[in-house]
């Protein structure tokens, strides 16, 4: 069984890694560069419409659903979570360890989860940008350093919250299903995606 399970998590992240990296692919076509911090500062706030016009959730949109699809089935998390799948499989920490060891286990997870919502921030939903204190006046303390961090732990807090709520929401998957997904779906359209993000970025730059 504990084989079997070692099974699963190879083929689920090896199905799920290349549409994963696709979908963070459309995001770098898009800003044109690989530095986090200029993707960051691209998405800079202006003001509530900056959302809608600089935030690449909306023009990156099909990336973003991959990502996060991806992302999830990454982190074993459900409806992906295969890998343990405590009523189908005996895993080998859910029947060798107890206490803080076991704890830990699921203290990684969702490590993971948190990392992966924390890179869904960075480059989809304008890291720490956000609107600053209006009636603090200039660039202080509060609008330079404090409210940044508030906006970026606001927004990872909210993919957590999405997630927790799919975890409650949704069935696991059959496995056929799981890898259907993955190979027949997901890794097509973001292929796509990504020659439509290129010719409009060659055609924006060539004037066309």
């Amino acid at each position: 069984y504990p084989l079997l399970g070692s099974v699963r998590a190879s083929a689920q992240m090896l199905s799920y890694e290349a549409a994963f990296s696709l979908g963070i692919l459309g995001v770098l076509i898009q800003a044109g560069t690989l530095s986090t911090r200029t993707i960051v500062q691209d998405q800079a706030w202006v003001n509530v419409g900056s959302i809608v016009r600089e935030w690449y959730w909306l023009p990156a949109l099909v990336p973003f659903v991959i990502f996060l699809i991806a992302a999830t089935a990454e982190t074993n998390h459900p409806p992906f979570d295969l890998v343990e799948a405590e009523q189908e499989l005996v895993g080998g920490f859910h029947t060798e360890y107890t206490g803080i060891r076991f704890a830990i286990f699921f203290l990684a997870e969702f490590m993971n989860v948190i990392t992966m919502s924390a890179i869904a921030v960075t480059l989809f939903l304008g890291g720490p940008s956000g609107p600053s204190l209006g009636f603090v006046a200039g660039d202080n303390v509060l609008n330079v350093w404090v409210m940044p961090m508030v906006w970026f732990l606001v927004k990872v807090l909210a993919l957590l919250f999405a997630s927790v709520w799919v975890r409650a929401s949704l069935p696991r998957m059959r496995y056929d299903r799981l890898m259907s997904l993955g190979w027949k779906w997901l890794i097509e359209i973001a292929i796509l995606w990504v020659l439509v993000t290129a010719t409009v970025q060659v055609a924006t730059v060539e004037h066309w």
